[in-house]
């Protein structure tokens, strides 16, 4: 069919995600995938049979607009065993569909026109398109290099009279670093005595390292406070396809988190959300996850570490960045797309997690693979 009409884009820098772009070339040319984050390996048979009893007892028609009951409490219940906070799972929860979701609806209710929202980049590509549909500016702070830290001086002095949201994602997606105490005691302080809420995208909470504690923004009472807790079960139980998030928030920054969201998708799936609530009973399906994801991240890391590759520390989620400086002086994007075509591994440039594509030559691996694979990989990249 042919449109003959004008089309005035709403986002119009957007285009395809880097995350389809080089999965799809992965597909073309039969490369192993270490682009895209998710799992090759089989999800628990728990949880797969739980979600069947859950069909099978009828539960497959429209969930509670805020989330299934039983799975809000059990969110709560984690959050206090976790935390050590409370949260009120009939006001303070709410169940989305997968974490961008949530991103999504705590960011167009929270942004009016003209408001502005600090993002600290390298950032996670959804961030930013939320705030300009909302009529929102995007004031950029970078991640110092090549520690991934935080500039607090930096963002300090982006804040002005129209900043409405800070926003921050610990464990990182794409570098693996982490934030300190240090990092939620500044951003408790910048924040105190303004109207500045934050959201906190933790859904790799559980992916964490080397004996570290994710210090997430529930363990700050105050900065609690203000802030949107952002979670994914997609993530913690790799089930990435069933997108079920949700969000922790005060009772009165919810309700205008829900205002958006029963209009976005209404409810999430319903057998889903009573599986999960079920599999949350047992704490080991989530507190094994460290040491699991950890093997994994050393297993890799000790397989490249006599290749050209320079390694990046990873203490979290489930990437791992390599450094090919001493390799090429190609662009990311050039040499991501010729190591997939040409040596058959495909990884993700960090440079389009920048607004001006800001080029450090390096490279986002995925390690939540089986061994066979990062195996296989790694003796690829040992070759370049």
């Amino acid at each position: 069919m042919n449109f003959t009409g004008k089309v005035s884009s709403r986002l119009p820098h957007a285009g395809t995600s880097i995350f389809a772009v080089m999965s799809g070339l992965a597909n073309e040319v039969g490369a192993i995938n270490l682009s895209q984050g998710f799992p090759d390996f089989p999800i628990s048979e728990d949880l797969i049979e739980l979600v069947n009893k859950y069909m099978h007892k009828g539960f497959n028609q429209y969930a509670p607009m805020p989330g299934v009951p039983a799975l809000r409490e059990a969110i709560a219940a984690k959050a206090f065993d976790t935390f050590g906070i409370t949260y009120d799972p009939q006001t303070e929860v709410t169940v989305t569909a997968g974490a961008t979701e949530a991103i999504f609806c705590v960011i167009t209710a929270m942004i009016h026109p003209g408001d502005e929202a600090i993002i600290i980049e390298p950032a996670y590509d959804s961030y930013a398109p939320a705030v300009e549909l909302s009529g929102g500016i995007v004031r950029y702070s970078s991640l110092q290099v090549p520690s991934y830290t935080i500039n607090w001086p930096e963002i300090e002095s982006l804040i002005n009279s129209r900043t409405k949201l800070i926003m921050i994602n610990t464990p990182h997606n794409p570098t693996g670093s982490v934030l300190s105490a240090h990092d939620l005691k500044e951003l408790d302080r910048i924040t105190r005595n303004t109207n500045i809420v934050v959201m906190s995208d933790e859904v790799y909470e559980h992916l964490i390292f080397d004996g570290l504690r994710h210090e997430s923004v529930c363990y700050y009472p105050e900065l609690a406070s203000r802030s949107f807790v952002i979670g994914s079960f997609g993530k913690t139980f790799h089930t990435t396809g069933w997108k079920t998030g949700f969000i922790l928030a005060p009772a009165v920054l919810m309700a205008e988190v829900r205002k958006v969201h029963q209009f976005v998708v209404f409810a999430s799936n319903t057998p889903i959300q009573h599986a999960v609530a079920e599999f949350l009973n047992k704490k080991e399906n989530y507190t094994q996850l460290p040491a699991f994801y950890q093997q994994k991240r050393d297993l890799f890391a000790g397989l490249v570490k006599n290749s050209r590759f320079k390694i990046i520390p990873s203490y979290g989620t489930y990437f791992q960045l390599l450094d090919y400086s001493a390799i090429s002086d190609e662009k990311e994007l050039d040499f991501a797309t010729r190591i997939t075509r040409e040596f058959g591994v495909a990884s993700v440039p960090v440079s389009p997690f920048y607004h001006d594509k800001q080029d450090n030559h390096v490279l986002r691996f995925c390690f939540a693979k089986t061994e066979e694979t990062l195996v296989k990989a790694a003796e690829i990249l040992c070759t370049i």
